[in-house]
């Protein structure tokens, strides 16, 4: 069915503009980012097909070139998607642009729009202010699928040039589950006594999934 064979009442451009944004589908909501079809599918029927087959989390993560590869999707429609998610990421920024990071869902908050939906481990240094508000963020270590190791020298030289007075260490799980391995309890013992000899307080150590995390201050792992 082509769009204009769709009564206007029940098209997604004039339902937003007749009852706002929520009572629309999450298909619908993109279908309007997308604007047009192919000849073969209109703009709802391929929002539905990429939602369905790859999820937000795969478009989310995906370069130009791979979207391209995907049917349907040419260089415009690439760019429409990859900004639609900058977008969302950066508006997840902003919510704690100069606020301070008082706890691990804070960490979370600000990290996960990064990290979450990554296929390899990154290990994030957070730098704050005396007051904890973020100086910098900065990736130190991309691992592999499974795993990624944080040496001290990578993880404090940045803290090092940049005055932080305090640190966070953040690293996500690309399977979801936050939870520690006995490597990352085990890189923690070695960080924070890193963090001892330069004078330089590990404040905690963040584990980022999916749509949760784990923090070592929060389960009494004397960070």
């Amino acid at each position: 069915m082509r769009i204009k064979d769709i009564s206007l009442e029940n098209r997604p451009r004039e339902r937003l503009e007749k009852h706002g944004p929520s009572v629309l589908s999450d298909a619908e909501l993109l279908a309007i980012i997308l604007k047009t079809g192919t000849k073969e599918e209109n703009v709802i029927d391929m929002s539905n097909r990429l939602i369905s087959k790859y999820g937000f989390d795969k478009l989310s993560a995906c370069s130009l070139s791979e979207l391209q590869e995907i049917n349907g999707i040419g260089s415009a429609k690439a760019c429409q998607i990859v900004a639609l998610f900058e977008l969302n990421k950066r508006h997840s920024y902003s919510k704690l642009n100069g606020k301070p990071i008082r706890t691990a869902k804070d960490v979370f908050e600000y990290c996960s729009p990064k990290m979450s939906f990554l296929d390899r481990e990154q290990f994030m240094i957070l730098h704050l202010d005396i007051k904890n508000r973020v100086l910098k963020d900065e990736i130190v270590s991309i691992g592999a699928l499974t795993g990624t190791i944080a040496h001290p020298r990578e993880v404090f030289k940045s803290a090092v040039k940049e005055s932080a007075y305090s640190v966070i260490l953040v690293h996500n799980h690309p399977s979801g589950d936050p939870t520690p391995s006995d490597e990352d309890l085990r890189m923690t013992k070695r960080l924070l006594e890193a963090g001892e000899i330069l004078g330089i307080k590990v404040l905690d150590h963040v584990i980022v999934g999916k749509e949760e995390w784990w923090s070592y201050t929060d389960h009494n792992l004397n960070v």
